[in-house]
């Protein structure tokens, strides 16, 4: 077979180190035109907006928080302070938030603070109070964006002419803080994922990818039934009419035993430092059972992975990844389209993986040691690729010496593609590469352009 035309190396990989932040709910990333990221989230007490910011986004896990406002000793805005976010709007900065009167806790509404400064950490804070809906009920999560030169709002929002829960809401912006004409709501909790514990889509958060716009939310309660749906629009629709939005029939986001990840939700989007990959935060428990109230269990992560997206435009959240490096993709050189990935746990090279965990793989120190590494499935924690037979497959640790030594590789500058490419070399076997040979991974010497071409691969 001719060696393929090798095309432009895809977006790089975003990698990160989780968790973000302990004990930080509700995360929400803004990067902002001063090269910073500014970061906040709900704090276990419900008392108080914190900010951090950073020029990276790994760099947020260390930065020095600062407590921008404390909710009122009485009176409204004095209890229940929820979910902030930080947006920089026409030459200002405004955080939306919920809150509620002390003396009422569950009268939460959405409320708006405006800062002029340069830096929102250091900067005073004016109040521009509530955001005036015309149904007056339980509403929270307010989020805004710009579509098509509109900006819009969108939240969470109880109606009880539509009965028991919270729907999403959505409607246009006079200004930051003033919503234009009447609102539509565009999704009720109506699957029984939605309805686990509390009748619940909430946490709205918006991101658009070629001809359509997407709206990530929240369901069930915020213990291990929480996760994250999606809906879908045209770019060119009206987002003000209902029948715009389809909501897709099950999760995108859930609980995963294997990475030991509960409750993800609550998301939000940025981007990474280069710009050319989506990043996915959201918050999410290392552990299933909780006792008592869960909105009383201050455990909640904020955690960031790399979003992907599918050849048809969708986006894949994959799972909720283990603690510690995020995994990456390894695509190949020579067939860009196709990545590694294990399949009835035979690595293979595939285009179109929908299952996107299955092509996930953290390279972790080599299980052999001597400077090697070993790749490790995202979704299958303590599984690795190993050869055997000189064939490449997915399996369990068990411990060995024999199967570390088959598990671990020298990561080599690509034989391709030095500069951007990769390829691994096995540790035990010297001069024999992992690369695809009929689709299939294989441990194989390298000879001619064509092997070196198989035997390279690009993160991402």
């Amino acid at each position: 077979m001719p060696v393929p035309a090798a095309a432009a190396p895809p977006a790089p990989a975003a990698t990160f180190v989780n968790p973000i932040a302990q004990q930080r709910a509700d995360p929400h990333i803004y990067k902002h035109t001063d090269g910073f990221y500014y970061y906040t989230a709900t704090v276990p007490a419900y008392d108080r907006i914190i900010l951090r910011r950073a020029t990276t986004l790994q760099g947020l896990s260390t930065a020095s928080e600062t407590t921008i406002w404390t909710k009122h000793a009485s009176g409204d805005m004095g209890a229940h302070i929820w979910a902030p976010e930080i947006h920089f709007i026409d030459g200002k900065w405004y955080v939306y938030f919920a809150a509620a009167p002390a003396d009422d806790p569950w009268a939460i509404r959405p409320y708006v603070l405006e800062s002029g400064a340069a830096n929102p950490l250091t900067g005073a804070w004016s109040e521009k109070g509530r955001i005036n809906l015309p149904l007056n009920t339980f509403s929270l999560d307010a989020t805004t964006f710009v579509h098509n030169g509109t900006r819009y709002l969108s939240w969470a929002q109880a109606d009880p002419a539509v009965g028991e829960g919270t729907g999403i809401y959505i409607a246009r912006l006079a200004n930051p803080w003033t919503i234009s004409g009447s609102p539509a709501r565009i999704a009720s909790p109506t699957h029984a994922w939605e309805t686990i514990g509390h009748r619940v889509n909430e946490g709205p958060a918006f991101i658009s990818k070629g001809d359509k716009v997407f709206m990530t939310f929240s369901a069930s309660a915020t213990d291990s039934n929480y996760s994250l749906g999606l809906l879908t629009a045209d770019r060119t629709s009206d987002l003000m009419k209902p029948a715009s939005w389809s909501k897709k029939p099950t999760p995108v986001f859930t609980s995963n035993t294997a990475t030991s990840q509960y409750g993800p939700g609550h998301n939000s989007f940025t981007v990474s430092e280069d710009g050319a990959s989506d990043i996915l935060v959201y918050h999410s428990r290392t552990y299933r059972d909780i006792v008592g109230d869960p909105l009383n269990d201050p455990n909640r992560q904020t955690r960031m992975q790399k979003l992907y997206w599918n050849s048809d435009g969708t986006p894949n959240f994959g799972v909720p990844v283990a603690e510690g490096p995020t995994p990456v993709r390894l695509s190949s050189f020579n067939f860009p389209d196709r990545y590694i990935r294990h399949s009835g746990l035979r690595a293979r090279v595939e285009p179109d993986v929908t299952n996107l965990a299955d092509s996930q793989f953290r390279i972790v120190s080599g299980l052999a040691g001597n400077g090697t590494v070993s790749l490790e499935s995202a979704n299958f924690p303590g599984h690795y690729l190993r050869h055997k037979g000189f064939e490449v497959w997915l399996e369990r640790n068990d411990g060995s010496a024999l199967f570390s030594g088959d598990a671990s590789f020298h990561r080599r500058p690509g034989l391709a593609d030095t500069s951007a490419g990769l390829s691994f070399e096995s540790s035990n076997y010297p001069g024999r590469y992992l690369r695809h040979y009929d689709s299939l991974l294989q441990l194989q010497p390298v000879k001619s352009a064509l092997d070196r071409a198989d035997a390279t691969y690009f993160t991402e």
